[in-house]
């Protein structure tokens, strides 16, 4: 599984990285908006963990919604992970193509449970 973290706190990108690899994923890690529209081009990702405020003029909300108009990324799962989690952007999130939301801070238990949780469905069903 190939994950895009899109996060410009250093700390919380490479603490996410590591929490991922440990899993035995594949991470590319970008800082701002058009740095993240840059890599969806140039690679494939299963699931992409996404930070609202970003540099470059993209947030995350423009960046997802470009996302959904692509027919080739309109699927790929989205995981806000954010510190500005009152209800406003929540919904926001989930009004742009969101397919979850975590508030910073977030438990990493649970973020890696959703990824397992994504995986499992990309996989469908295990035949008998």
């Amino acid at each position: 599984m190939n994950i895009l973290v899109v996060e410009d706190t250093e700390a919380i990108a490479h603490m996410i990285e590591a929490l991922v690899r440990a899993r035995g994923y594949q991470v590319t890690s970008v800082g701002s908006g058009p740095k993240a529209l840059e890599a969806v081009v140039t690679q494939t990702f299963d699931v992409i963990l996404l930070d609202i405020n970003l540099p470059g003029g993209l947030d995350g909300f423009a960046i997802c919604e470009r996302l959904r108009a692509e027919p080739r990324t309109k699927d790929l799962p989205v995981v806000f992970i954010s510190a500005l989690s009152d209800e406003e952007h929540k919904e926001r999130a989930f009004a742009v193509g969101a397919t979850a939301f975590y508030a910073k801070p977030f438990s990493p238990l649970s973020l890696l449970k959703e990824i397992e949780a994504l995986r499992q469905r990309s996989i469908g069903p295990r035949q008998p």
